[in-house]
């Protein structure tokens, strides 16, 4: 079977492969409910080297990365996946995260985030996010 169709057995029934990187439990649950009320199944990695593991074993359309996380912070877990990564289509990788500095956010950018989401979070931003970045209604 080649690699395509794999990947097309991979994606979940609504269509989007969703990986939240997050290790704090409070923030994965309001993830996971927003999405699962969008429509969207996720995975969860709670922190950046399982992030990076998943991402590796899974084509991904989006991560939700936390920027500040143990063993491997958002930034770093954002780099090995966008180098590292076999998949010829790169996952979208939006920062979610409590620092709001323009420094942070631009760092998100530099190393290859397409959007910035500041905590608290909502079911409107994380729905806004999906539709911009992967126009899911």
């Amino acid at each position: 079977m080649s690699e395509t169709n794999n990947q097309n057995e991979n994606h979940a029934p609504g269509g989007l492969n969703c990986l939240i990187a997050e290790d704090n439990l409070i923030n994965q649950k309001i993830l996971m409910r927003f999405l699962s009320n969008l429509d969207v199944v996720a995975d969860l990695a709670k922190d950046g080297v399982e992030a990076v593991e998943f991402a590796n074993k899974k084509n991904y359309d989006i991560i939700f990365m936390d920027i500040q996380m143990p063993r491997m912070d958002g930034l770093k877990a954002t780099q090995c996946i966008l180098n590292e990564c076999q998949w010829e289509k790169k996952p979208i990788i939006i920062a979610v995260t409590a620092n709001t500095s323009k420094d942070i956010e631009q760092n998100c950018y530099d190393v290859g985030m397409k959007g910035f989401i500041s905590k608290p979070v909502s079911m409107k931003i994380i729905q806004r996010a999906l539709k911009q970045h992967l126009n899911h209604p």
